[in-house]
């Protein structure tokens, strides 16, 4: 993984992440678009990971803090380019981000129907928890 380089999203990144989250992130989120990746980055300009293998983009994870709790979001690798490691090194970046800002547990937002997604975050030590249920209103 030598060649994996891990670094912060900058404003000029937003456009190649949505065309990469189109094809390689499972879903939508109404902030998936230029305004919400731009919000992102203004309120916490170290969140969007972004890994790189030879300059073209291969992984994200939004590793989001608010003080209080950690976030996962959008956690995902160019299909071609999986079971090579890089979610896990996503991950680790994402982990190591949340214990120097002081944070204690992480929760991941993680798609019911995606199988794939549900093995490859069991695989890096995440459990589900069946008592919770996201309870969202659009603004």
């Amino acid at each position: 993984m030598s060649d994996l380089r891990m670094r912060a999203a900058a404003p000029a990144d937003i456009d190649t992440v949505l065309r990469f989250w189109r094809d390689a992130a499972e879903g939508t989120s109404i902030s998936d678009d230029h305004d919400g990746v731009s919000r992102l980055l203004a309120r916490d300009p170290e969140a969007l990971i972004l890994a790189e293998r030879d300059a073209v983009l291969v992984g994200t994870v939004i590793a989001g803090f608010d003080g209080w709790r950690c976030s996962a979001y959008r956690l995902a690798v160019r299909p071609e380019h999986r079971r090579q490691g890089i979610a896990t090194a996503l991950l680790e970046a994402a982990e190591q981000r949340f214990a120097a800002l002081g944070g204690r547990r992480v929760d991941a937002m993680v798609l019911e129907a995606n199988e794939q997604a549900h093995r490859t975050w069991a695989a890096t030590g995440y459990h589900r928890e069946d008592h919770w249920r996201r309870w969202v209103k659009p603004l």
